[in-house]
């Protein structure tokens, strides 16, 4: 695959710039003449708002090069008349909340060409405040390649996306709600919460409700016990003992009910989830099976695959392996749920990104460096609001007692550099397997941890050779006994 055609500011000025030489590019673009090449002739800036949007054209275009227009669809339809009288191909504008969905929808049908910037990469300088100069300067910078566009799935996956995200909520509503009904039975000393670990199981919900219908006696309550719960009978009767208080009841009364909502919510979801993702096409199945360890790996995988609480209820792992054509869930620390994230986000072709470190780096998976003089003079984490490297994150701790290649990679990384980093770590390499998989549909097995042990022996051997070569000694092996 061809590598992306790199902006005219990457080309002329290389990947990145020292603080003075960042000075003078700013000081450039400043002047009216920049001296730059034109890589874009027939652009337009858009400064998006809420009630209203600044649209800039080139001068010469139009008697009013700047002009506002509503946020309204006749206005936006209106807009895009003006912007194909003035010779418009390309549209450049902000990622300002959700205000640019609907004009960017309407641009797109169009036929525009559109390069949604990520607000970091256009600061404005000194002086420039008003949505005028904004619209003008966004148009200044594209006319001279100065901007990259942001990322923006297909149709398919931004409906996927948005139900999984709506999805998301309602998961993290039924957990307040379940926060609200622990908050109820304390206040009225009914520590149910001590005696079983989770009162939306199969217990937990029959002795809320009873409680609910009018049963107050705890050893009545206590017969409705599961029997897989550990606790005993005369634990569950002990901990039910409590103050009924009427406003309390009718507070519990109301999580419950918002509870058994949200899981009528959640359901509708599902059932979408599950049209959607049998909509999308399956990708050819190049996976194949390497003979040693596969068995061990199907079963692991097996193992993760079960049911966790707040899964879909349909299979949803066979449903994105026909997506994908691979099984994502093989690799150690990735589950089913962390999956569908990374597809609800991402997407399955990985063509958008040149190389897993570009992939990587898109994640903001990576550190943000400064080099001056050949030299890092600054080096901090970036901030990211990325919900698959949120993901990955997460997966990345559950590696700590794996027995497996990664769980040992983690664990190392984590001595040698502290939990945050290797975390953070440890996620990038699990993007970078997941690219692998993705865009050469190659499968994941398991090497071990005496692998990796042995790899890690072996280049602390190298190392001790480097050094004992460097101060003019020779390691020597001790005969066998």
């Amino acid at each position: 695959m061809a590598s992306r055609k790199k902006s005219t500011f990457q080309r002329l000025n290389g990947e990145r710039l020292n603080r003075k030489q960042r000075r003078e590019l700013e000081r450039r673009l400043g002047s009216e003449d920049p001296g730059l090449e034109i890589v874009h002739r027939n652009v337009a800036g858009i400064d998006v708002g809420n009630e209203s949007h600044f649209v800039a054209v080139p001068p010469g275009r139009d008697s009013q090069p700047v002009q506002e227009f509503g946020s309204w669809t006749a206005d936006l339809e209106r807009m895009v008349e003006w912007l194909k009288a003035c010779g418009i191909e390309m549209v450049v504008m902000q990622s300002t909340g959700v205000y640019w969905t609907a004009l960017y929808d309407v641009l797109e049908a169009r036929g525009f060409k559109i390069c949604l910037a990520n607000a970091r990469h256009t600061k404005n300088l000194p002086g420039r405040k008003s949505d005028v100069q904004e619209s003008q300067w966004l148009m200044k910078l594209h006319t001279y390649g100065l901007l990259c566009d942001s990322f923006h799935p297909p149709d398919e996956i931004r409906a996927l996306r948005s139900l999984w995200r709506l999805r998301d909520r309602h998961v993290k509503e039924a957990a307040r709600a379940v926060q609200h009904m622990q908050k109820a039975l304390i206040t009225m000393n009914v520590q149910l919460s001590n005696a079983i670990s989770d009162i939306t199981g199969v217990t937990g919900q029959a002795i809320l409700r009873e409680i609910l219908i009018g049963e107050r006696d705890p050893w009545k309550l206590a017969k409705l016990r599961d029997w897989r719960i550990k606790a005993t009978e005369e634990e569950i009767a002990r901990s039910l003992e409590g103050n009924w208080r009427d406003d309390m009841l009718f507070e519990l009364r109301q999580a419950v009910e918002a509870y058994d909502f949200i899981q009528q919510q959640m359901a509708a979801c599902d059932q979408r989830l599950k049209r959607l993702l049998e909509a999308l096409p399956a990708r050819p199945v190049a996976e194949r099976e390497a003979e040693a360890g596969a068995a061990e790996a199907n079963q692991r995988s097996q193992r993760r695959g079960s049911r966790q609480k707040n899964t879909p209820g349909f299979d949803l792992k066979e449903e994105l392996k026909r997506i994908c054509g691979v099984d994502l869930t093989r690799i150690d620390g990735i589950d089913v749920m962390t999956t569908q994230t990374f597809v609800a986000e991402v997407g399955t072709d990985m063509s958008r990104w040149a190389t897993e470190h570009h992939f990587a780096s898109w994640l903001t998976l990576t550190p943000n460096r400064d080099v001056s003089g050949g030299k890092v003079v600054r080096q901090e984490p970036r901030k990211s609001k990325s919900r698959v490297a949120a993901a990955l994150r997460t997966a990345a701790c559950t590696l700590l007692r794996s027995q497996s290649y990664l769980g040992a990679r983690y664990r190392a990384l984590r001595a040698r550099l502290g939990a945050p980093k290797a975390i953070k770590a440890m996620a990038r390499y699990l993007a970078c397997l997941m690219y692998r998989m993705l865009k050469y549909g190659q499968a994941y097995v398991d090497r071990g941890t005496q692998h990796f042990e042995q790899k890690r022996a072996q280049r602390e051997l190298s190392s001790l050779q480097r050094k004992a070569a460097a101060l003019g000694y020779q390691l020597v092996q001790p005969a066998s006994a």
